[in-house]
């Protein structure tokens, strides 16, 4: 049996699956868990799911004391890896982190079951215009033994349209993020960081938006968390500390999430040293960034189920008091 399971996951694994009729973002963590967990070695033997498609680990394997492992303890890093600055080697700041112990489904990187993709979509973010990367890619390293990867992907306000307005933040500029799964061999917590930003219209090669004394990195970062938690008010960037919390619900495709925010300090200095654009995020002597990182725990509080009926399908909401992959 075992033996089958592990042709039949190579076989697969070896398809064109941009050609073939095969789902990988569903097939490869369900394939990848049933296995394991009917036969804890075989995985040894086959290929494994890129990082991005990864299933999330069971909680208990996600137990981090933080919700997630500090890249710095495993050699890694909280600021990006930009190509082409001036000077050299400058990154920009990993300044959201969405917990591991937010909801399993949350952590997968899907737009189905209330993925991490809908969440994004319930609160004003999409998918880039028409699936269309447009800018450079930058890399981060969580620590987690993979080294430096590219963004899996790049996240853009869309401006309450989702299928297409991204397009426009992509012209006129706005909120966005990049981020990143730690989930390497040597700290898998699935926990996903972010860098959130705020950039100008493209005419002005999207530079740093800068609000008095407030970069755009941190203007990013508040204003996704002011609309993750649907605030009533601007979130005052400048009054935060290590002790703000917020927390509130957002919506989408039948999905009700509950995200609880808290920021933390000690994960990135308050400086401008290293940090991309500093010299014009920088201005009237503050720092590009105020060393604080905002971090979601994301529990589905609602869910549509669908149940049969005479006149076909119908679909309901039930309520999820517990996280019901684990």
């Amino acid at each position: 049996m075992s033996v089958v399971l592990v042709v039949a996951w190579q076989a697969l694994s070896g398809l064109d699956l941009a050609n073939d009729q095969v789902n990988q973002h569903a097939f490869c963590p369900f394939f990848a868990s049933t296995l394991e967990i009917l036969f804890p070695t075989a995985l040894h033997y086959c290929p494994p799911c890129p990082h991005h498609l990864r299933p999330p680990p069971p909680l208990a394997r996600r137990d981090t004391n933080y919700g997630y492992y500090i890249p710095m303890d495993g050699g890694g890093s909280m600021l990006t890896q930009v190509q082409g600055t001036d000077p050299p080697g400058l990154g920009e700041p990993l300044n959201v982190i969405i917990s591991a112990y937010s909801d399993s489904a949350v952590l997968h990187n899907t737009v189905n079951n209330g993925g991490l993709i809908n969440y994004y979509q319930s609160f004003g973010f999409s998918t880039e215009c028409l699936g269309q990367h447009s800018g450079s890619d930058q890399a981060a390293d969580l620590g987690d033994g993979n080294g430096y990867v590219n963004q899996t992907a790049v996240i853009r306000w869309d401006y309450g349209d989702v299928s297409l307005g991204t397009c426009q933040e992509t012209i006129e500029g706005g909120n966005h993020f990049r981020y990143w799964y730690q989930n390497g061999p040597d700290a898998n917590s699935s926990a996903v960081f972010m860098a959130a930003s705020y950039e100008m219209p493209i005419a002005q090669q999207h530079d740093i938006v800068v609000n008095g004394l407030v970069s755009h990195y941190n203007l990013g970062r508040d204003w996704l968390i002011g609309n993750a938690t649907t605030q009533s008010t601007i979130i005052p960037t400048a009054n935060l500390t290590n002790t703000s919390t917020y927390s509130g619900q957002t919506s989408f495709n039948g999905y009700t999430y509950q995200t609880s925010v808290n920021y933390v300090s000690g994960l990135l200095q308050n400086t401008s040293t290293g940090i991309n654009h500093f010299q014009t995020v920088g201005v009237d002597g503050s720092n590009a960034i105020d060393g604080l990182v905002a971090v979601m725990t994301v529990k589905i509080v609602t869910q549509p189920t669908t149940t049969a009926s005479s006149s076909g399908l119908s679909i309901t909401l039930r309520k999820v008091y517990a996280d019901d992959m684990l």
